[in-house]
């Protein structure tokens, strides 16, 4: 034995860089398990394996998106029939942010979802659908070009935010407001830049930004200037008008970030 090698006590057994003592040490191995058919399956349960299977989701959005360009998060309710206005504002904004040369991410759902892939799949430009495995089957609505399904809601979530330079959120339930306010944290805490935040819809809006200003800014759970982080409109132009602006200033500060760059000007 190499005398720079530690002694297996008995009882103990690692795999890799893990060490397994009493109890915690498990008759068979890995390989054993996962090659005698005749064993358990619950072996592809466990957490190790989980790891893997979220590792796999990571590889599958950024490989697919990858080369997406330019592109905007919409959420909003899944629950919006097809004759509500919100519907139709959001296809139109589906079909103008196609316009203005930006691809539509949604999480591929009925509704306000499908309104916005919609829009821009008939405008001719990208539309992404972001499914999640839910306990009741809802499947990518018809209008995804690209479409990928997660198991893991925060795999997920990570995609909207990374190949989206800003997010528009109709009106919507507990997972729309999920999305809200985790991608203001990011923006809030300095995880994401240049990140814009639109609401349509300001009757459904309003009561939530009033508890924002008069609860959380009044007792200084926030700062005054965090409000400044979200946009409330019903005009799909402002909506434009704010992811424009915020694109301008994004391009402004790579070019910067490029001219500092040594070497960046030979």
């Amino acid at each position: 034995m190499n005398h720079n090698e530690k002694p297996e006590r008995p009882g103990e057994r690692h795999h890799g860089p893990v060490t397994l003592r009493g109890a915690q040490v498990q008759p068979g191995t890995t390989d054993q398990r996962l090659l005698d058919s005749r064993g358990p399956g619950d072996w592809v349960h466990t957490d190790p394996w989980r790891v893997l299977r979220i590792q796999s989701e990571f590889v599958e959005g950024f490989s697919a998106l990858a080369e997406l360009g330019p592109a905007i998060s919409v959420f909003g309710s899944a629950r919006t029939p097809t004759d509500d206005p919100f519907y139709q504002s959001a296809v139109e904004l589906g079909e103008r942010l196609v316009g203005a040369g930006f691809g539509v991410i949604t999480g591929g759902g009925p509704g306000i979802m499908e309104a916005a892939n919609k829009g821009a799949s008939q405008a001719g430009g990208v539309s992404v659908g972001l499914g999640i495995e839910l306990p009741f089957e809802q499947g990518l609505n018809e209008y995804v070009d690209l479409g990928i399904d997660f198991r893991y809601f925060f795999a997920r979530k990570t995609m909207f935010v990374k190949y989206a330079q800003g997010f528009v959120v109709f009106p919507g339930g507990f997972g729309t407001l999920d999305e809200l306010f985790e991608s203001l944290t990011l923006v809030q805490t300095g995880k994401v830049t240049t990140f814009p935040i639109v609401l349509v819809g300001t009757s459904y809006w309003s009561g939530l930004m009033d508890w924002l200003r008069g609860t959380l800014a009044a007792e200084k759970k926030i700062s005054s200037a965090d409000l400044e982080l979200v946009t409330l409109t019903d005009d799909l132009d402002e909506v434009l008008d704010v992811l424009n602006r915020a694109g301008e200033t994004r391009r402004a500060q790579e070019r910067e970030a490029v001219a500092r760059t040594p070497g960046a000007a030979e």
